[in-house]
């Protein structure tokens, strides 16, 4: 895509947008179980969005997933329940273009997502995180090659410059300070665009999931943001990327309220989304340079089944984990994945 024709990442968001942002900011459970404006489908509430078989159709999904995610989790105890693959696919008549499938992954699968990402490409150096910067980050090495290990526990992370910043531990880092990680493409967020320099690979598992889901898609790039309550994400546009394929966006834990808005002759048209542990988010066509961020994480929202990872049921290695049992209980794991270039 020629740059005269993309948004220019520097520009701020509308006003009525960061206002509406404030006001999701602040809201209570009791004032968002009563806003019928905010989607909600667990709750059957829809607010601007209906069925779409035309969007998927767009994407270029396959009629029928459970092949893929068989594939995705060959490696698995062939024991662990799949459960019902849905994929309902819901578009906002205002912001055409902006899709969201709730419950597409299965238990299964979000937890084989969270195994792979945070067992194993959080504790590869060659994915930039934001702790890269200030600290010399010692990653673990096999085969205790899991930060999450019971022997990386007490390992100290030592700043660059002492005068600036404390060290810290591993339990600081996984609870607050880690927020997130590139994958592939290696974003620079001050410069906001993509290096020149080759990017380490894209986990070809991860790929290959995602693209057999939405074959509109070549995953070549994502951030794996990482909340907990009080934490959020401010409004943005994904605009460095060198062509205009679909976002696809990944929710695991808790639930998260996600807005997006776009700019029209007559105002800013906007959607609110309660997004639950499994959701994913597409931002295609017109939706695809939305205004889009996270204005509040909720807590106690993660599903029981998943939050005592990384403690699971299917664990041989179980004991190794066990201190951080709970983990994921307060926590919000979005990874969003994009293509950088045809």
């Amino acid at each position: 895509m020629d740059d005269t024709t993309r948004p220019d990442a520097h520009v701020k968001p509308p006003e009525d947008l960061k206002l509406a942002y404030k006001k999701y900011q602040k809201i209570s459970i009791a004032q968002l179980d009563s806003d019928n404006t905010v989607f909600d489908a667990a709750c059957e509430k829809y607010a601007g969005f209906e069925i779409s078989v035309q969007s998927k159709q767009r994407l270029q999904m396959p009629a029928e997933i459970n092949h893929i995610i068989e594939r995705f989790l060959l490696d698995q105890d062939s024991s662990v329940r799949r459960g019902r693959v849905a994929n309902t696919c819901y578009e906002h008549s205002d912001l055409p273009g902006l899709l969201v499938i709730p419950s597409l992954l299965s238990p299964s699968v979000q937890t084989s997502l969270l195994d792979r990402l945070l067992h194993r490409d959080v504790s590869n150096q060659a994915h930039r995180n934001n702790l890269t910067l200030h600290y010399s980050v010692p990653y673990p090495e096999e085969p205790a090659k899991s930060f999450f290990h019971a022997s990386n526990h007490d390992l100290l992370i030592e700043p660059i410059d002492p005068i600036q910043h404390k060290p810290i531990s591993t339990q600081a880092m996984l609870d607050k300070k880690l927020r997130w990680i590139t994958l592939g493409g290696q974003y620079d967020w001050t410069a906001k665009e993509y290096p020149s320099s080759p990017a380490p690979p894209f986990p070809p598992d991860i790929a290959m999931l995602i693209n057999g889901i939405f074959p509109a898609i070549k995953p070549q790039a994502a951030i794996l943001n990482f909340y907990s309550p009080g934490n959020t994400l401010s409004l943005h546009r994904d605009v460095s990327e060198e062509c205009n394929r679909p976002l696809v966006s990944i929710s695991l834990g808790c639930n998260g309220l996600f807005m997006a808005g776009l700019d029209k002759p007559d105002g800013c048209s906007m959607a609110t989304m309660r997004l639950h542990s499994g959701d994913v988010v597409v931002m295609s066509g017109p939706a695809r340079y939305a205004w889009h961020g996270v204005p509040k994480v909720l807590s106690d929202t993660c599903p029981a089944w998943l939050g005592d990872w990384p403690v699971t049921p299917r664990d041989n290695d179980s004991e190794q984990y066990a201190s951080w049992r709970g983990w994921m209980a307060n926590k919000r794991i979005n990874l969003n994945v994009r293509q950088m270039h045809d």
